[in-house]
């Protein structure tokens, strides 16, 4: 029966690759990944925030504090147990670098498990109260959408990438309600280089991804009511640009640090031990850490400022302005370990929540704290939604999705000309310190990076080392003569031979010229061994090495070929400019055509 299906299905795909083109033929699959997106979107919402109220609903708050301790741990445990025994060997990973790494490195191909299993372990995670965000598994469930359905309809390169970004966009879309910022994160995180054609694709899948995602799950992010700026409020919004800049600099710093610290241990399960009770721990002294931490974002863009201090162990100072604002900075600072140590510790999720959160909180503390001085009297809630913005735009180094994500989802348009003032202000800082963000760094340390700055570097980055691989040489062994290999010799059509002993290892290179003359009497050594005629090359290139290395060590000494040797020095094969050449104009023309 499936094989009848399977041939069906292959028979309909030859006849549309006959009758529609494949530019065509993309923005029908963009409807479809719209619509597969927008349904992904409101079922993690849904899910997650069904697992959330079951476990808190009826519950008296004052006995919460027990269940933070438990809860959190129960969730990333869950979530480690679901990779490792129903995926088992198929590879797993989180967040937003995967989906780049996949464009440069895979050919935009993601696992098909991703449509499924990233909504499920995201929805334990932060359903059991882990403290990160829905949007990266979201992303990363679209994009493995997109990915696989043009895969599965032949699609070249350029097409697949199109619809995997438009399954992300989906994705962005549908978790916050935001078409226009669904595409545009897709632009400025997954293609840095488009064409206009390619708005067309992106704005059907995130449009519909928003229908559809609103028609299941209807409840908006924020409810807010943002007033008219005040232009002597405008010197207010850029301090706290710059604090924010900072504060982003200062996240993704630490970031590197702990992924590090976590990377050291081995034990899958001595992570999630660690991390869940440290986790339980701050949200018992930090109940707004619980979960995605949308809900104390709402109660101070209600006005309900002391709400952050209301339902912890303090509350009873809640009445007290430097209380309120002393509690919000530890907050603060304790999501961005809160948010790391989920993630690292096994839970799936990204920063991408957790970046809106810590910038409410840095606006809030920084505009209830000046109103306590009397000085002046700053709206609050709009500073809030600055924060955010500016947080989103610095960690992310994505200006644009911040400014429209924020204003579409707290409908803060009135405020557009101060979140331009604090996105671009905190990018710039963050860049100017840091150039790559915190879902590029780990790919640009490793070359694995597509970069449109260098096009040279990313493209020789871009290839790997067997593909370039020749191995049609005739190999002379140690112990045989010119004389002996006479026959082979003349009918090669390299230039260049290898010698290796039994075990295969490389002793040395002879080139034909010398061989020919040898051969015709010009030169002695018809009847030496190639053991006594072996030249030693002028390097080798290791099977390890990337392809910067290996043009490095070519133009060095200015020669055309090297030979190739694993660790153990043994012979693979040669590798030449010839070879890189070619590999370098077809890599090219495929970026070329990237987005066309």
């Amino acid at each position: 029966m499936k094989v009848n299906i399977r041939k069906k299905l292959d028979e309909l795909n030859r006849w549309r690759m006959q009758k529609i083109s494949n530019r065509n033929f993309l923005i029908i699959l963009a409807f479809l990944v719209g619509i597969i997106g927008g349904l992904a979107a409101a079922l993690l919402k849904g899910l997650t925030h069904f697992i959330a109220a079951t476990l808190q609903n009826d519950i008296e708050w004052h006995y919460k504090y027990s269940f933070y301790l438990i809860l959190p741990l129960l969730g990333i445990l869950l979530s480690v147990l679901y990779v490792r025994k129903f995926l088992k060997k198929k590879k797993f990973e989180h967040g937003i670098t995967p989906i780049i790494y996949a464009i440069s490195r895979k050919s935009s191909r993601i696992e098909p498990h991703n449509v499924y299993s990233q909504i499920v372990t995201s929805a334990i995670t932060v359903g059991f109260g882990g403290s990160c965000g829905l949007e990266a598994p979201i992303a990363y469930s679209g994009s493995s959408i997109g990915s696989n359905i043009g895969r599965f309809f032949g699609l070249q390169y350029k097409e697949i990438t199109m619809l995997l970004a438009c399954g992300a966009a989906a994705g962005i879309a549908g978790a916050f309600n935001s078409p226009i910022a669904g595409m545009i994160f897709a632009i400025e995180i997954l293609l840095p280089e488009f064409s206009i054609p390619a708005f067309i694709p992106l704005l059907i899948s995130a449009a519909l991804a928003s229908v559809v995602s609103r028609l299941l799950y209807s409840e908006p992010l924020f409810h807010t009511a943002s007033t008219e700026w005040e232009v002597g409020a405008l010197i207010f919004y850029i301090l706290l640009a710059v604090i924010v800049g900072l504060y982003t600099v200062y996240f993704a710093k630490i970031s590197t640090s702990i992924k590090s610290w976590f990377a050291k241990i081995d034990n899958p399960y001595h992570k999630v031990w660690f991390s869940g009770i440290s986790l339980g721990l701050m949200i018992f002294i930090f109940p707004a850490l619980y979960g995605e931490g949308y809900l104390a974002i709402q109660q101070m863009l209600d006005g309900q400022f002391d709400a952050i201090v209301k339902n912890s162990l303090f509350a009873d100072y809640r009445h007290m302005a430097g209380v309120v604002v002393c509690y919000t900075v530890l907050t603060l600072f304790a999501k961005s370990f809160a948010s790391l140590f989920t993630l690292n510790g096994g839970g799936n999720g990204g920063v991408f929540g957790p970046s809106l959160v810590m910038g409410g909180l840095l606006g809030f503390a920084f505009a209830y704290g000046i109103n306590q001085t009397g000085v002046v009297m700053l709206n609050v809630p709009n500073f809030v939604v600055a924060g955010m913005a500016g947080a989103l735009a610095g960690i992310m180094h994505a200006p644009l999705t911040g400014l429209f994500l924020i204003a579409e989802i707290t409908g803060g348009y009135t405020l557009m000309v101060p979140l331009m003032l604090v996105t671009s202000i905190s990018y710039l800082i963050n860049r100017s310190i840091l150039k790559h963000s915190i879902y590029t760094k780990v790919l640009a340390d490793s070359g694995d990076l597509l970069s449109y700055e260098d096009k040279d570097r990313t493209v020789l980055s871009m290839m790997k080392l067997r593909y370039v691989l020749e191995t049609n040489f005739v190999i002379l062994r140690l112990h045989e003569t010119p004389l002996d290999r006479k026959s082979d010799i003349i009918h090669s059509k390299r230039n260049i031979f290898p010698i290796v002993d039994d075990s295969g290892k490389l002793l040395g290179t002879i080139y034909s010229e010398r061989l020919f003359a040898i051969l015709l009497g010009e030169e002695e050594g018809a009847d030496k061994t190639f053991e006594q005629l072996a030249q030693k090359p002028n390097d080798v290139v290791r099977d390890k090495e990337n392809m910067e290395i290996v043009m490095t060590k070519m133009n060095k000494d200015d020669v055309w070929i090297l030979p190739v040797v694993d660790e153990d020095d043994r012979y693979l094969g040669f590798i030449s400019k010839s070879s890189v050449f070619n590999k370098y104009r077809a890599l090219l023309v495929r970026q070329g055509h990237y987005l066309e």
